[in-house]
């Protein structure tokens, strides 16, 4: 069975999507069979991932509203080992439109029970915000992921963020686990970075990934040529950062 991880924080800009999206191509790229979900009506997973938005028919909206089978949504990637679940912005209506529905927090649970088990790992990309859908994607997951920038603000909101995983544990999802915080977005010529760096480890001893990913020019040009940053430029040090996160996390399963 797939170990199911919802990649959130809901201030935006930390790198969520961009991890979401490159930590999905590397655990493909180590041959796990990975499944990509993106869950943020912006769609940048989607896009990031090579898909185009304008084409879809059938997206996670359909498949949350039960007007298809997630089965019929899944889509390939250039990775043969990846495949995603994509996005587009009608994907705001299905918070509307669930608000009335019975069991409305499990609904992303149910529908994954009949594909989960064809993947090593699924991945959750999460709105920036903790609405319904990111509602959804923490009860279905068996661990959050929190990549947290490097910056002076980084702790900004954490606290709502594990506050609400904690009521989600009480009510919905007594499994869910703090996977472990990825800190995103690290220069390491600047010393604030380092000091930020150092007081989130020491806060958060024992879940802080070892990896780190770096400020980075081509994490940010990858996305708008519609693929990870391994196909776009594998000897990258974003490249091999993500590749390193995979093999940690690979590790910790293994």
């Amino acid at each position: 069975m797939a170990q199911i991880i919802a990649i959130a924080n809901q201030k935006g800009g930390v790198g969520k999507t961009t991890t979401a999206v490159n930590l999905a191509a590397s655990l493909a790229t180590a041959e796990k069979k990975t499944l990509l979900i993106d869950m943020d009506p912006q769609g940048n997973a989607t896009s990031g991932s090579g898909l185009d938005k304008g084409a879809l028919e059938l997206t996670i909206y359909h498949a949350m509203l039960d007007e298809a089978d997630i089965s019929e949504v899944i889509c390939p990637t250039a990775l043969p080992c990846l495949h995603i679940v994509p996005a587009t912005p009608d994907l705001i209506g299905a918070e509307i439109e669930l608000i009335s529905a019975d069991d409305r927090e499990r609904h992303l649970r149910r529908i994954l029970t009949t594909v989960q088990n064809n993947y090593d790992f699924v991945l959750i990309d999460c709105p920036p915000s903790l609405g319904l859908l990111t509602i959804n994607a923490l009860t279905a997951a068996d661990t959050v992921l929190i990549p947290l920038q490097c910056e002076y603000y980084a702790m900004e909101g954490l606290g709502q963020l594990l506050n609400t995983v904690q009521l989600i544990q009480q009510d919905l999802n007594p499994r869910l686990k703090i996977h472990h915080i990825l800190l995103t977005m690290f220069d390491g010529r600047n010393n604030l970075c380092h000091q930020v760096k150092n007081e989130i480890c020491e806060h958060f001893e024992g879940q802080v990934f070892e990896t780190v990913i770096p400020r980075n020019v081509r994490l940010s040009e990858a996305p708008s040529f519609g693929m990870p940053v391994l196909l776009y430029d594998i000897g990258s040090r974003g490249s091999t950062a993500y590749l390193d996160l995979a093999r940690e996390i690979i590790q910790a399963e293994g």
